[in-house]
C-alpha cells in the first residue's frame, strides 16, 4: 500500500490503509517504539476481509514519521519518575497525531485499536473527543502510567539483555536486538514467529535505522500524561480489553483497572499470551473486536 503522510502542526505522520475506504473505519496504534509495520500485513488484510478500512501509521519519533532527536534522550529515573520535566511531548500530542491521520483520511470518527502504549493514546483519545470514537480496543496495554502497572523487572531485565550482549553494528544487528526483545517479551504459551519478527525489524530498520532515544522520549510522554484512570469512567463507547495472563511487561491487573473503570466493557484475558499477540489468537481477536464494533451498525461516514 502506497505510504502516504499528513501533518499535525510541524510533526509528519506517515500512514498507510488496508481494504475498501467504504469499510468502518478502524485505526491501529502501535507501542512504544514500534513501527506501523509491526501490526502484521496478514492481520490487517484479515481484518480488512471482515468489513474494515484499516489504517495504521507511524507514531511521532518512530519509522518515518517526524523525530524528536533534537530533544536527547531522557535517562530512565528522569523517564519514569520526573517526566513532567524532561518529556520533549505528551501522549495528548500523540492522539492528536492519530486524529490528524483520520482527518487525512476524511474519518469523522472510527474504530481504534491500541496496543500497548498505544491503547494508552486510544484511551486518552476515548477520553477527549468521545465524538471522535465508535468504539474503543486496547491490547497488552494500561491506563497510563502509574507504579505497578509496569513490571520494572522486566524493563530492567530487557534493558540489561540488549547493553551487556555486543550486537554487531547495522541492519544485522538490528534486527537481533528485536529477536532477543521478544524472547524476553512475547508469549510463552506460543511458539515465537522468529521468522517474522526478524522480517518485521528488517523492514523496521530499512524504514528508519537510527530510532535512537524514540523510546525513551515516547516513554516519558506517558510519564508526564499520568494516571488516565479516574478519566475513564467518562468513557461512554463500546470497549474491548484484551490482556495475556502471562505478560511480562504489563502486569494483567492494569488490563482488569480499564475494564472495571470504562461502563460496560468487556475483558478477555488469554492464558499463555505475552506482551504480543500471538497468530494463533489472530480469529479470536479480531471475532472480539468485530463484536465490540457492532458492525450490524450503519456507518455514519
Amino acid at each position: 500500500m502506497p505510504i502516504r503522510t499528513t501533518r499535525h502542526n510541524a510533526v509528519e505522520i506517515a500512514h498507510e490503509t488496508f481494504g475498501s475506504p467504504d469499510g468502518e473505519p478502524l485505526l491501529l496504534i502501535m507501542g512504544t517504539a514500534m513501527q506501523m509495520v509491526m501490526w502484521p500485513d496478514e492481520l490487517c488484510s484479515m481484518l480488512a476481509g471482515h468489513g474494515f478500512a484499516v489504517a495504521r501509521f507511524d507514531n511521532r519519533d518512530a519509522g518515518l514519521s517526524t523525530h524528536f532527536s533534537e530533544a536527547g534522550r531522557p535517562g530512565l529515573v528522569k523517564d519514569w519518575f520526573r517526566a513532567g520535566r524532561t518529556a520533549a511531548y505528551r501522549l495528548e500530542d500523540m492522539s492528536d497525531d492519530a486524529l490528524a491521520v483520520m482527518d487525512a483520511l476524511g474519518w469523522s470518527s472510527a474504530h481504534l485499536f491500541g496496543a500497548s502504549l498505544g491503547g494508552a493514546i486510544a484511551q486518552l483519545t476515548a477520553i477527549r473527543h468521545p465524538e471522535r470514537v465508535r468504539s474503543l480496543t486496547v491490547s497488552s496495554s494500561y491506563a497510563g502510567w502509574k507504579r505497578g502497572r509496569v513490571n520494572m523487572r522486566t524493563v530492567l531485565r530487557l534493558m540489561l539483555s540488549q547493553t551487556l550482549k555486543r550486537y554487531p553494528s547495522g541492519r544485522e544487528g538490528a534486527v537481533q536486538r528485536v529477536v532477543d526483545a521478544m524472547r524476553i517479551l512475547g508469549s510463552p504459551g506460543y511458539p515465537l514467529d522468529e521468522a517474522w519478527w526478524r522480517h518485521a525489524a528488517g523492514v523496521s530498520y530499512e524504514r528508519d535505522s537510527s530510532p535512537a532515544g524514540g523510546e525513551m522520549r515516547q516513554s516519558a510522554a506517558a510519564g508526564a500524561t499520568g494516571d488516565l484512570l479516574p478519566r475513564l469512567a467518562a468513557v461512554d463507547v463500546p470497549t474491548l480489553v484484551v490482556h495475556g495472563e502471562d505478560d511480562p511487561m504489563i502486569r494483567p491487573r492494569s488490563a482488569k483497572e480499564i475494564a472495571d473503570a470504562v461502563p460496560g466493557a468487556r475483558l478477555v484475558l488469554y492464558p499463555g499470551m505475552g506482551h504480543d499477540l500471538p497468530r494463533a489468537l489472530w480469529p479470536a481477536v479480531v471475532d472480539e473486536l468485530r463484536a465490540v464494533a457492532g458492525r450490524t451498525q450503519p456507518a455514519s461516514d
